[in-house]
């Protein structure tokens, strides 16, 4: 998930006033005149090198016939999810008819790809999946909820983050835990995340937890919380509205006025292979470009016709 993220694998709070998304991104407002970053230049012409074992070391480029391929679940509310009509928001999904991911990652993939004059196509597979088909040569690019982490640096590059996540507790109205204080009250507590994912890392936060085998995905993890197989799921805070939308007798922890309750932060980053340094670059010049405003305006937007 979409998040959201781990040392092996998606989401600043929901308003402006949560801690500073520039702050915490390290990224500044930039003047109008940035726009002209977005001016189409035509497909990159870097080339990168599939490894043997996966196509015979054959080359490829960013953007192949004209098309960049997106990775994302394409199931990750607000960052991505399916409809089944096109609009300006909408990129189709790759091999299905009738099929559309929209969301806040699809925003800065079409930001992206109208950079590089091409035809951006969302490929649907699992998260934990997404590196690996980025290494393989399947997808272009990873805009999917996806946090840069140290781990996942050691096999493909990431651009300056477009967004920054932070995680809290969802519980069952009517838990125990509900009136928690502190982490230390879930001592002892079954808490279940999401694999190859922050979701489930950061729950080692919690003392004396017991840390549940995490499941594939969030939709996993909100059908083990409302059927009573654990006490509690970590979430993304910012995910706070579509989840209860469509959960209504789940409720989020909140603590000293937070329902952040964990140290660990999440950018959210876009992905592409290794050994493209040039395009790499132009697409930092397109997220940097989008000033704090306009990012705060989309995320708004995308929570506005989250789906039911």
């Amino acid at each position: 998930m979409q998040q959201r993220d781990t040392g092996s694998a998606h989401h600043g709070r929901a308003n402006v006033s949560r801690r500073s998304f520039l702050k915490a991104s390290g990224l500044t407002a930039i003047s109008v005149g940035a726009a002209d970053f977005l001016v189409a230049c035509g497909p990159s012409t870097e080339t990168v090198e599939i490894g043997e074992e996966e196509s015979g070391s054959q080359q490829r480029t960013f953007g192949d016939n004209g098309t960049m391929r997106v990775g994302m679940e394409v199931a990750y509310p607000p960052f991505n999810w399916q409809v089944s009509e096109e609009t300006e928001d909408t990129i189709p999904v790759e091999g299905q008819s009738d099929a559309y991911a929209d969301g806040y990652d699809i925003y800065f993939a079409k930001k992206i790809a109208e950079h590089f004059n091409l035809n951006p196509v969302a490929s649907k597979m699992e998260f934990s999946g997404l590196v690996e088909a980025l290494k393989n040569g399947q997808i272009d690019i990873i805009c999917g909820g996806m946090t840069a982490t140290d781990e996942r640096r050691e096999s493909i590059d990431f651009s300056d983050p477009y967004w920054t996540s932070h995680y809290g507790l969802l519980v069952r109205k009517g838990s125990a835990y509900v009136n928690a204080t502190s982490l230390d009250d879930f001592a002892g507590a079954a808490v279940l995340g999401q694999r190859d994912t922050l979701l489930d890392t950061v729950i080692d936060e919690i003392p004396n937890v017991n840390h549940l085998t995490p499941v594939d995905s969030v939709p996993a993890q909100l059908s083990n919380l409302n059927q009573g197989a654990c006490d509690a799921i970590t979430f993304d805070v910012e995910n706070e509205r579509g989840l209860l939308k469509a959960n209504p007798d789940l409720t989020p922890v909140e603590i000293n006025g937070s329902q952040a309750l964990f140290q660990e932060d999440a950018p959210i980053n876009a992905g592409i292979a290794k050994g493209q340094g040039d395009t790499l670059q132009q697409i930092n010049d397109v997220v940097n470009s989008v000033p704090q405003d306009e990012r705060q305006q989309v995320w708004d937007d995308v929570q506005a016709r989250l789906p039911e």
